[in-house]
């Protein structure tokens, strides 16, 4: 529904603003698709995610982090605009889409969150439609491009292209040559290629232009057309420090450019020039370009570059290729080029009186003539000859001119290289007389077949007949290279002329060329050209596939595809035997590691492509199948097993090479291969990676194999019956691959296709095969519990893409297993209580519709087990168990603990019989979550003293309800607790209660922790007891101590005999009583810490506690330490108990006080002359009441009357004596404590009110009226009839016998009330108006009634007169009175809880009479005086 108010402006004029507003309203019924590109949505997408986490950063001071993502994001609005505006060209839209791309990706991966996958183009990978193993692949290649970009993003900054290529795709310089101005006057040709200075070496080959005397190209029609592509530049080629593009300028004309242009001088002569350097790292990387020879660095393959780049790479760009090999080789890409480089030479004069002006000519020639295979350079047509360029004079020529021989592939073995040596004079006369006076000649083939090898060669220069130098015959059976015994080879040929051609060796020059093939099909390894020709000598195939492991890598991959065509042709063509399929096998492994290595990972593509293009061995899968399970049966009997981790890492590609044809099989009627493929192989698998732990570094890579091996043989739709044990385990490795997060955590879209793929398996076997649903549901609760579909943990735009792309997969799965809970039937009760823990991790997923259809799945666990035993015991002791291991974990909260209770009440509702115990167990489970949800709050907090409160709240919950193993499970929390803060006592004591559990028996303990051994109760006491000893020696409490001993010794004299132990165990405790009188014990200082408000949990929420401090702990570092807990808690400067406005605040009060124990003198050192290191220690330990004495002032202030400051006291009763436990415990008042203080408190709101009308004639009546008759009326229970009912009964003394003085306190407080509110009713009628008069005379009558009955159950009491205004006796004597009629219970002023008095009441009525003689006589004393002045 699109409604609302909007404002705007016309179209057409801008500025023509709409002068009112106009309402737009309407109803969509259809889903509102944006028009924005996928990209551009990625983006803004993109851009909110990171604004959220940019905003934490700064708040988080993370400066250097902030502003990079700052940058990033000012990128990305600025490309966003760029995309939005509409107006670039092809080119440029793809480039800047990769560069968008890349940015996203980068920053994702800074900022940890998900890697996006791209396919070629950059878009986002559809899981829907790429398999796992591929989805696999993308992921580890984009992690591989991002991480490599972090790298760069060190050294290249903001590079045009870098990174938004897949990581492997090649890169290509594309040159456009503009113009070339130099005056030469001759024709000239242009050698440009790109050049490493570092390493002195050219990295592609020539882009030869040939230029005209004119300063026009030779060929006018290339005009403006002069483009070259440099290809196949790879990461390695873009990593290099410097790259330069030279052009070198060859002079073709004369020797001397000075020689007049006349036709006696030889011309067509190549002469150097020049040379023209630009260094292009900046351009070839993205960064700039140049004007007079445009240069771009393009993305992509030649023909990808062709289809994206049509205005600049047409049909008539040359392209050069790279010296060397791509870093990627595809299946198909055949190449068979030779890089002849001439080197260099060394040449003697001879006869000549000058150095001779040498010129190479080179020929490719056969067995019979020339053939036409010289390329001089990119773009030139191929020639017969090549001709080098010509130095003057000069002794050591040094050419480095490298040309192309690019040869078919079946003339390679005739074809070799002859290279004939000339002088070239400059006068042409001269010139034409010249003849070769020396040739060399090298073979391009080996006699074993392979081709010469990459490098240096240094030929061989014989000299002899012209003519014989050209005849093949005459020197092909010579050899070629020269080596160091040639000289002595020399002379023999020179004797023997006439058996070698009349050639002889020339031992005085030197001639010096390099190599370097690029071929796919010609091997310069003789073990790879065995391997690959194994039909030529099949006797060697054994050794060749055994030396494989030998050769250079870098020759395999480029050989890949050849490799493996010979080895699955050896394994089908010996289809009979078994001779060579475990070093098939090996050799097939070999080459997968290669790959699987970072340095030619690149070559997974070529793999890939071969497995689905060109592999055809459809029946190699069954030798395959054997060697591997032969391998993986070895592995499994812990044998020594050499390539079983080779296996495993290449099981992926085994497994591509083996399912295709077994996919094929499944849609034939050929079942029996499935039955052995499911026992001869994948039952092996499953147990291997079963066993295999997760942090293996296998495991990733065999975990997403599982589903595309797994999911076919699952899926069958067929009349095949799988075999049991392998479901078994096969439901056992999905739950364990499910459960076990084995991705890195930003493969979130790998990891949700891996689940997605999960999600449909389980419900292929559970229809006909009861026995697996145990299985089943445990795989589905693993699924729907996994890490990867927590929802809730997820930001909102991550979250929002995986709903919109998968959905709530929890929902589809936990409504599958609810349904399948109910279609158990009978057989229900077998998985109680076995399934309860699963099913109770389901609920507490955070999703309401969930949690609502699978609650009750419990009411029907409750009636199952209900039925069959007549209780569900089971059922709660297992939910009680799990629910404590679930929440402390993370899951349930309020919302699940309120649900929980509504839909089991709910339920239980139509079963009466069952309505009681589901009552009980709904506030058992409510009890214990709320303290559960308690301690996991406070367990992340730096808080221990919250996380020691909350402890102690579940044991003693696990106490009360009877639950002894999870009880001494928080006893150990507790205790560890108190080390980590060196409370040995508080440690002790709480060790002490375990002990207390036990018996001195020698019955077997019942194993409670994980790390607890079997032994007996006696042994597992006696070794606490010395624990406890220890720890109680350290916190000094040696009285503790001691007594633990002598219980010891008594065992180790009267029941086990052992004297040496009782010895130790006396000389243990004379020890402990030697401390006692020698070591100075410090006192500690208690404190009353009141928590108030709302902001605090509530278990400390309005609770006033005693701690007990450590020695010499002051109070101000205790409050220190104290508000550090709580920084937003406001520190209460009073004793006194705060307001209820303070009590309700959503915010925290802390009031902090010292407080003083109670010295309790154990009975058995009373009336004894006990020395002052044992009395003190009592005065601070085992005290369980504290009070608190501030002086107050009441009524006017008398500085000479010393009776006019009085002092409150407040004593607390705690609910624990300390230490224990805890170093601290919660005040408690009793209900008839409480009454005490609520008489008091009424008898001082009567006495207040009274004085208050008594001194004021216009207050008006009715509050008066109101507190009278409310405590008379029987109506309203008469103020205290229902303390008379709850303590004044012999069943109450019975058992509360301690509680008389306490009951007479009640009682003369009661007795008090009677002449209150008689002096109250008094007042009353004075001030009654008439019209209530008949309400004050009901009051009258029930008054005396109710005196009657008090002054004959607890006597009368009366009061002096109060009315001040007409009195004659002192003001200090009536506040005398005023405080012996209200604080017998204590003083609502100055205490911060519940308190109780500890006076007694016989002593304020003897004080009250005494001071009330005391006043009459000092009255008397001075009526005598001034009658005696008076008659003086």
């Amino acid at each position: 529904i699109v409604s609302g108010w909007f404002k705007g402006y016309v179209i057409k004029d801008k500025e023509k603003k709409v002068s009112k507003w106009l309402l737009v309203f309407g109803v969509c019924t259809r889903i509102i698709t944006s028009a924005e590109m996928p990209l551009v949505k990625e983006v803004t997408t993109t851009l909110r995610e990171w604004g959220s986490i940019w905003k934490q950063l700064y708040v988080s001071s993370k400066k250097e982090r902030f502003s990079q993502v700052q940058r990033l994001m000012w990128d990305l609005m600025e490309w966003r605009s760029q995309l939005l505006s509409g107006t670039l060209p092809s080119d440029e839209f793809k480039e800047l889409n990769k560069k968008v791309t890349s940015k996203i990706d980068y920053g994702n991966k800074i900022l940890e969150l998900d890697v996006v996958v791209r396919d070629t183009d950059g878009n986002i990978l559809d899981p829907e439609h790429a398999s796992v193993i591929s989805l696999f692949r993308a992921h580890e290649d984009a992690t591989a491009k991002i991480t490599e970009r972090i790298k760069e993003e060190q050294v290249f900054i903001s590079l045009s292209f870098n990174g938004l290529q897949k990581r492997h795709q090649p890169s290509n310089l594309y040159v456009f040559v503009r113009n070339f101005v130099c005056r030469i006057g001759e024709d000239s040709e242009l050698f440009m290629s790109l050049y490493d200075p570092n390493k002195q070496t050219n990295i592609s080959e020539n882009y030869l232009v040939r230029w005209g005397d004119k300063g026009l190209p030779k060929d006018i029609e290339m005009l403006n057309s002069l483009k070259v592509v440099f290809t196949d530049l790879g990461n390695k080629d873009l990593g290099r420090e410097k790259i330069y593009l030279i052009c070198q300028i060859v002079r073709v004309g004369r020797m001397d450019m000075k020689d007049a242009n006349h036709k006696k001088w030889t011309t067509g002569l190549r002469r150097p020039f020049g040379v023209a350097v630009m260094d292009i790292s900046d351009i070839i990387k993205g960064k700039t370009e140049c004007l007079w020879v445009t240069m771009k660095a393009l993305v992509g393959d030649i023909v990808q570059i062709r289809k994206e780049y049509p205005h600049l790479v047409d049909r008539s760009t040359v392209v050069a290729r790279k010296l060397g090999f791509p870093e990627i080789i595809m299946p198909g890409d055949i190449r068979n080029d030779i890089y002849l480089t001439l080197h260099s030479g060394d040449f003697d004069k001879y006869n000549k009186t000058t150095q001779k002006n040498v010129e190479v000519i080179m020929l490719v020639c056969d067995e019979e003539g020339k053939v036409n295979s010289i390329c001089l350079g990119a773009g030139d047509q191929p020639v017969n000859e090549y001709r080098s360029v010509i130095y003057y004079q000069i002794k050591q020529p040094r050419w480095m001119e490298t040309i192309k021989v690019a040869i078919p592939l079946e003339e390679m073995p005739r074809i070799h290289l002859r290279f004939m040596f000339r002088h070239r004079s400059s006068q042409e006369s001269k010139d034409k007389s010249e003849k070769n006076f020396a040739m060399a000649f090298v073979r391009l083939m080996k006699e074993d077949g392979t081709v010469m090898r990459d490098g240096i060669h240094e030929l061989t220069v014989f000299k002899g007949d012209s003519k014989r130098m050209e005849d093949v015959s005459s020197y092909l059976s010579l050899p070629s290279g020269r080596s160091h015994s040639d000289s002595h080879k020399g002379g023999t040929l020179m004797r023997s002329s006439s058996s070698v051609g009349g050639l002889s060796v020339n031992s005085r020059d030197t001639f010096i060329i390099s190599t370097l093939v690029c071929s796919t099909k010609l091997t310069q390894n003789v073990g790879l050209l065995g391997l690959l020709k194994w039909r030529t000598r099949p006797e060697m195939l054994k050794q060749n596939l055994q030396e494989l492991k030998l050769i250079d890598g870098e020759e395999v991959v480029k050989f890949l595809q050849d490799t493996l065509d010979a080895l699955f042709n050896i394994m089908m063509e010996h289809s009979q035997t078994d001779d060579y399929d475990i070093l098939v096998f090996d050799a097939l492994i070999y080459i997968i590691g290669l790959i699987a290595d970072r340095k030619f990972q690149h070559f997974n593509t070529v793999l890939e492509a071969y497995i689905k293009q060109h592999f055809s061995a459809t029946l190699a899968y069954k030798k395959l199948m054997s060697v591997l399970k032969t391998y993986l049966d070895v592995s499994s009997r812990g044998e020594a097993c050499e390539p079983i981790l080779r296996t495993l890492k290449a099981l992926e590609y085994i497994f591509k090479f083996i399912v295709p044809f077994c996919l094929f099989l499944f849609q034939g009627d050929t079942f029996q291969h499935i039955q052995d493929i499911v026992s001869s192989l994948l039952r092996t698998i499953n147990c291997t990676v079963i066993t295999m732990g997760r942090e293996h570094t296998l495991i990733v890579s065999l975990n997403h194999l599982i589903l595309s091996i797994h999911c076919p043989f699952l899926s069958l739709k067929s009349n095949v019956t799988l075999n049991f044990d392998f479901l078994m385990e096969t439901f056992l490795l999905f739950k364990d691959l499910i459960g076990k997060h084995v991705y890195p955590s930003d493969w979130q879209r790998n990891t949700n296709t891996h689940t997605h793929r999960h999600s449909s398996s389980p419900e292929m076997i559970h229809s006909n095969i009861v026995g697996l649903w145990n299985n089943y549901f445990h795989l589905a609760v693993a699924f729907i519990t996994q890490e990867s579909l927590q929802l809730q943990h997820f930001s909102p735009t991550k979250r929002c893409k995986i709903l919109a792309k998968y959905g709530d997969m929890r929902r589809l799965i936990g409504f599958a297993i609810r349904d399948m809970w109910y279609k158990l039937g009978k057989n229900k009760i077998c998985f109680i209580p076995g399934m309860v823990g699963p099913i109770l991790e389901m609920t507490l997923i955070p999703e309401e519709e969930l949690r609502r259809a699978t609650i009750p799945i419990f009411f029907d666990m409750m009636q199952c087990e209900e039925n069959h035993s007549g209780h569900f015991k089971k059922f709660e002791n297992e939910i009680i168990l799990k629910l404590d291991h679930e929440v402390e974990g993370g899951g349930g909260d309020e919302r699940y603990m309120e649900l929980l209770q509504s839909i089991l009440l709910e339920c239980a509702q139509g079963r009466p019989q069952l309505l009681t115990e589901v009552q009980h167990f709904v506030n058992l489970v409510t009890g214990l979550l709320e303290r559960l949800l308690d301690y996991r709050s406070v367990m992340s907090e730096d808080s221990r003293n919250n996380r020691m409160s909350c402890t102690v709240n579940l044991l003693n919950f696990y106490k009360d309800i009877n639950r002894e193993g999870m009880y001494i499970r928080y006893l150990y929390k507790l205790r560890d607790l108190h080390l980590d803060g060196e409370n040995y006592t508080e440690a002790a004591y709480t060790l002490l209660l375990h002990s207390k559990l036990l018996k001195w028996s020698e019955e077997q303990c019942t194993l409670q922790l994980d790390y607890q051994t079997l032994q007996s109760q006696r042994q597992l006491k006696e070794s606490l007891y010395d624990t406890i000893i220890s720890y109680f020696d350290k916190g000094k409490m040696w009285e503790e101590a001691i007594t633990l001993c002598k219980e010891l010794a008594d065992q180790f004299e009267m029941e086990v005999f052992d004297y040496e132990l009782l010895g130790q165990k006396l000389n243990q405790q004379a020890k402990f009583y030697e401390s006692i009188m020698k070591i100075l014990r410090p006192k500690p200082d208690y404190f009353a810490v009141g928590y108030y408000g709302s902001g605090f949990p509530q278990f400390l929420r309005n609770k006033v506690f005693i701690h007990r401090g450590k020695e010499y702990e002051r109070r101000e570092d205790f409050q220190s330490q104290l508000m550090s807990q709580f920084p937003s808690a406001v520190r209460l400067n009073i004793t006194t108990m705060p307001g209820d406005d303070i009590k309700n605040s959503n915010m925290q009060y802390i009031q902090c006080f010292t407080v003083q124990p109670v010295l309790e003198i154990p009975p058995r050192l009373k009336n004894k002359p006990v020395p002052d290191q044992i009395i003190n220690f009592y005065k601070s330990n085992y005290v369980q009441r504290f009070q608190y004495s501030r002086p107050i002032r009441r009524g006017k202030v008398d500085p000479d009357n010393e009776f006019s400051m009085w002092i409150e006291r407040t004593t607390f009763l705690t609910a624990y004596k300390l230490p224990g436990i805890l170093r601290w415990f919660e005040t408690t008042v009793s209900p008839l404590e409480n009454a005490i203080e609520t008489m008091g408190q009424t008898n001082e709101k009567i006495l207040t009110m009274i004085n208050q009308y008594q001194c004021e004639d216009t207050l008006p009546i009715n509050p008066l009226s109101m507190l009278l008759n409310g405590i008379v009326d029987p109506a309203v229970m008469g103020g205290f009839a229902k303390y008379e009912k709850a303590f004044f009964t012999d069943e109450y003394m019975q058992e509360h016998p301690d509680d008389r003085d306490k009951l007479m306190r009640l009682k003369d407080l009661i007795a008090w009330q009677i002449p209150l509110l008689g002096r109250g009713i008094s007042l009353h009628g004075k001030r009654v108006t008439d019209d209530l008069r008949p309400f004050h005379e009901r009051m009258e009558e029930c008054f005396k009634q109710l005196k009657k009955k008090v002054e004959k159950e607890y006597g009368v009491r009366d009061l002096p007169d109060m009315d001040e205004r007409r009195s004659t006796r002192p003001r200090s004597m009536l506040r005398s009175v005023r405080q012996s009629i209200c604080s017998l219970a204590g003083s609502e002023c100055g205490t911060p809880t519940k308190t109780h008095p500890d006076r007694n009441i016989f002593l304020f009525i003897f004080v009250l009479r005494f001071m009330f003689l005391i006043n009459v006589l000092i009255f008397v004393i001075k009526i005598q005086f001034y009658l005696l002045l008076i008659f003086c």
